[in-house]
């Protein structure tokens, strides 16, 4: 059992957020997740100043949420399937593309949230 397991409680949660906050310290050095970022906080910023009902305002931040955690699960797959091997493979390529078409979703659903937020 990993050390990880072993801890109960307030230690273990402590332990969790630590890990959260390295990841994050990680994530936001790579361009992807850095680019998605400088994307939607204005977003997130315009949902919130923009004349919208509140419900709007929460579908339109928490699709940008839904982005950013696409993308951290993307690049997390990306790094996991070059630990595993850098020679070009058809089943590397697939979760890569998977993954890859994954965040093009969430994307595509920010810009159709958007979309109806302005427009209906």
């Amino acid at each position: 059992m990993s050390a990880f397991n072993q801890a109960k409680g307030l230690k273990r949660i402590i332990k969790t957020l630590s890990y959260s906050k390295d990841g994050f310290k990680v994530a936001i050095k790579e361009p992807a997740i850095f680019q998605l970022i400088c994307l939607h906080l204005p977003l997130m910023a315009a949902a919130l100043w923009l004349d919208f009902a509140v419900a709007v305002k929460m579908i339109l931040i928490v699709g940008s949420f839904l982005s950013l955690i696409v993308e951290f699960f993307n690049t997390a797959l990306e790094a996991a399937v070059d630990h595993t091997s850098m020679e070009i493979h058809p089943l590397a390529k697939i979760a890569k593309d998977v993954g890859s078409s994954a965040q093009w979703l969430a994307l595509i659903l920010v810009a159709i949230l958007w979309t109806m937020a302005l427009f209906a």
